[in-house]
């Protein structure tokens, strides 16, 4: 009987240890581009600047590029302007690590199927800090940008369990480059 019980707990925590394990999000290996933080101000001078993460974890920077293609009011850009825009970027020397670029890929599933707050109107001439991820669409070869958080002028955050998360972690990249 014991022997019985305890091939039943077995058998359960190993159910539940399977079916408890996240499994890894994939993106298409065409996928260029994962996260973006995109700085924009048209008070006092304009500035643009930013940063791109790719699909190997390198971070690029960007600052006042010319002819840069920003996304449509669906925050939908596609292939060639993302390929565009990456060839105006410069290479920061900063790489994410595999696995904790995946673990933040991951919740790019999450946030896109979330809800985004409305925006509330904060500040003056203070610009735009925008946190977005994109996935990409083979069959239609288009980046569908979801707002993680913006800042500035305007708030609005996703409200997704880990979007508060993403945004510290692209903060917290932002703040490494500055300091470089």
């Amino acid at each position: 009987m014991k022997s019985s019980l305890k091939k039943i707990f077995l058998i359960v925590l190993l159910v539940l240890l399977i079916t408890g394990c996240k499994k890894n999000y994939i993106i298409s290996d065409k996928q260029a581009i994962l996260f973006q933080l995109e700085y924009v101000n048209y008070a006092w001078g304009y500035q643009h600047n930013g940063f791109i993460i790719d699909n190997e974890g390198n971070v690029m920077t960007y600052s006042n590029p010319e002819d840069w293609n920003f996304p449509d009011n669906d925050f939908t850009l596609s292939e060639s302007q993302v390929a565009e825009n990456i060839n105006k970027c410069i290479q920061t020397g900063k790489n994410i690590p595999k696995e904790e670029l995946q673990k933040y890929t991951y919740y790019i599933k999450n946030i896109a199927s979330s809800k985004i707050t409305a925006l509330k109107n904060v500040a003056a001439d203070a610009g735009s800090l925008e946190f977005i991820c994109y996935q990409f669409s083979e069959s239609t070869g288009t980046y569908k940008g979801y707002l993680i958080k913006m800042e500035g002028d305007f708030t609005c955050e996703n409200l997704n369990f880990y979007s508060k998360k993403v945004a510290a972690w692209m903060r917290d990249i932002g703040n490494s480059i500055a300091k470089n």
